[in-house]
């Protein structure tokens, strides 16, 4: 019995996932869930409590356990050879030509990320060690799993493991696009007779990643904390401006059909520039001018790299994994900008998702006819994390008398008539969903009717930002009467034209520019949420939910029903409903 625990080493977004003897992935878990930090940075993915439930939950005794991380064994030899004798050399590290890929990063924040990356290094297993001598300590007996070898496979080949095996797909061609990897910020990847291959890896400093970080500072965010996706949610405010556009465009240009990424000094010259012409409010809310000629020249760049994509792997099928993929706004408009007919991104495009593709490369290395999972797990599902103990809700219940345990049928159907009545409800079933979207397991939810249920979901419980965008959750079978060219989205990884005619009917989820961020729902993939938009839409007519994280601005979504029940009765929110639990304000 040998199980194969995956753990995502990059210094931000650790995570583990464990994959079974027979190749199944039994779990998939970012360690910011349990440890409720948002994208801990600089923390071991393998928590050693974390790792003791998870191995009584599903390891017998007696087991033997591989341990599989990202970052490939040259790369990590290099970074140990950089820390000699218990020493740490930055200006080694930074001379290094193939370390990092931050020209588009100040020098000290690229020294900082390539020390915190050999921080993560060398702390890879650690965990799992100490939680495997913690549980034969507490119980007297022999360790429950012998940790048989550790191995490490290449970045960017660790997010096309994950992305390519768990699509829909037996054939496909896979774009990785990132801030970093091994040699470059760029990968292409064949699925072929299950089998994985590299077409083309890109090298040097040239990172389309890190010049998005980069737009993101300039428009008055922070790359360092993850902010990008803030630019995705101001640029429909924006306006093409011909000169922004034209002080970006040195930045990265295009030669014979590949990226020419600028000099550090080119880079400086820009960024110095733009942040002359900044607006003085930029640092309150954004600039949204910047936000939109950023994301255009995205886009365009992006469509360099899926046409080299196309031309050295032809395929109707594309599979786009890294940091990049978490970009909706570019993924609702490749196909009709590419040769591609479908597309797949996972549900944790980021670094977070390697460690899944960590687990099966190295259940894949021992199982060489292994071809990816069976059709029937095909894309794989999202809902891979952990389930919530409803004893809190029992506690609550003997001290608020309207906590009440109502079985799944009327938590539904309560739920559905005050969400229809315009209250906001947070809902909690199953296991937590993998990635950084909620997906109907740790929502929160509202009516997308209302014109200003937008600002009130804003005021009363997120208290965000007002430009940024919520999702919409709808029912499959209806997507198509909603959007124009509707593709099933199960994983809110693109956005996609409302029809003009509908628009007014959901006015909360539509953003700027008439485009949704969807998630298309169906029973046999999430049955406990497609009954409430069921319930939702016997009552309104509309089979849509606006769906959004259950958490607040700086946090991460909710890992128990202890936060579910914190953030109900320090927020707005009108009613919580917890697996069959419900309680009302």
């Amino acid at each position: 019995m040998r199980f194969y625990l995956g753990l995502a080493t990059t210094f931000h977004d650790p995570a583990l996932a464990l994959v079974g003897p027979d190749g199944t992935l039994l779990f998939a878990e970012a360690a910011e869930r349990f440890l409720q930090y948002k994208r801990a940075p600089n923390c071991e993915p393998d928590i050693p409590a974390r790792v003791v439930a998870l191995l009584q939950d599903y390891v017998p005794p007696g087991s033997e356990l591989v341990v599989a991380s990202t970052w490939g064994p040259q790369f990590t030899d290099f970074l140990r050879g950089q820390a000699g004798a218990g020493t740490f050399d930055l200006m080694a590290l930074a001379a290094h030509t193939t370390a990092l890929n931050c020209s588009f990063v100040p020098e000290q924040a690229e020294r900082v990320f390539i020390a915190d990356l050999h921080g993560a290094q060398e702390r890879v297993g650690h965990g799992t060690l100490l939680a495997l001598n913690q549980e034969a300590r507490i119980t007297g007996t022999a360790p429950r799993a012998t940790l048989v070898e550790q191995r490490r496979y290449p970045h960017h080949l660790c997010h096309a493991a994950y992305g390519l095996w768990g699509s829909p797909f037996v054939e496909a061609t896979a774009l990785v696009v990132d801030g970093m990897g091994e040699t470059g910020a760029a990968a292409i990847y064949r699925l072929q007779d299950g089998r994985i291959t590299e077409l083309r890896r890109h090298r040097g400093r040239g990172s389309l990643g890190f010049l998005y970080g980069l737009i993101t500072d300039l428009a008055g965010f922070d790359q360092v904390k993850g902010e990008e996706w803030k630019i995705m949610g101001l640029a429909p405010y924006g306006n093409p401006d011909p000169d922004l556009s034209a002080l970006l465009a040195p930045l990265c240009t295009i030669e014979a059909g590949r990226l020419r990424f600028a000099e550090a000094e080119t880079i400086q010259a820009v960024a110095a520039e733009i942040r002359a012409r900044r607006p003085a409010d930029a640092s309150e809310t954004g600039w949204a001018d910047l936000a939109r000629c950023g994301q255009d020249f995205f886009g365009t760049l992006m469509d360099v790299l899926v046409a080299e994509a196309a031309a050295l792997g032809p395929s109707d099928n594309l599979v786009i994994a890294g940091g990049c993929g978490l970009n909706s706004s570019y993924n609702g408009r490749v196909l009709g900008r590419s040769g591609f007919a479908r597309l797949h991104v996972p549900s944790a495009p980021a670094d977070d998702g390697n460690a899944v593709g960590a687990a099966w490369l190295a259940y894949a290395e021992d199982h060489p006819d292994w071809a990816g999972p069976p059709p029937a797990l095909r894309p794989l599902s999202p809902y891979l994390g952990s389930r919530v103990s409803t004893t809190a809700m029992e506690r609550l219940a003997e001290q608020e008398p309207r906590a009440r345990h109502v079985g799944h049928a009327e938590a539904t159907r309560a739920a559905a008539q005050i969400l229809a009545a315009g209250g906001l409800g947070g809902w909690v079933q199953g296991r937590a969903e993998f990635g950084p979207r909620a997906l109907g397991n740790r929502s929160i939810l509202a009516d997308p009717r209302p014109e200003g249920a937008k600002d009130a979901l804003n005021a009363k419980v997120k208290y965000r930002e007002a430009f940024r965008p919520f999702a919409p959750s709808i029912l499959a079978e209806a997507g198509p009467d909603w959007f124009a060219d509707y593709a099933d989205s199960p994983y809110m990884e693109r956005t996609l034209v409302w029809h003009e005619h509908v628009r007014a009917r959901v006015p909360a989820v539509v953003h700027q520019d008439g485009t949704g961020r969807l998630q298309s729902v169906t029973p046999e993939r999430n049955p406990a949420y497609a009954a409430l938009i069921a319930a939702f839409a016997d009552i309104t007519g509309v089979p849509i939910l606006l769906n959004t994280s259950f958490n607040v601005m700086g946090k991460p979504i909710l890992h128990s029903a202890e936060d579910a029940i914190l953030m109900f009765y320090t927020t707005g929110l009108d009613a919580l409903v917890v697996e069959d639990w419900l309680v009302v304000k």
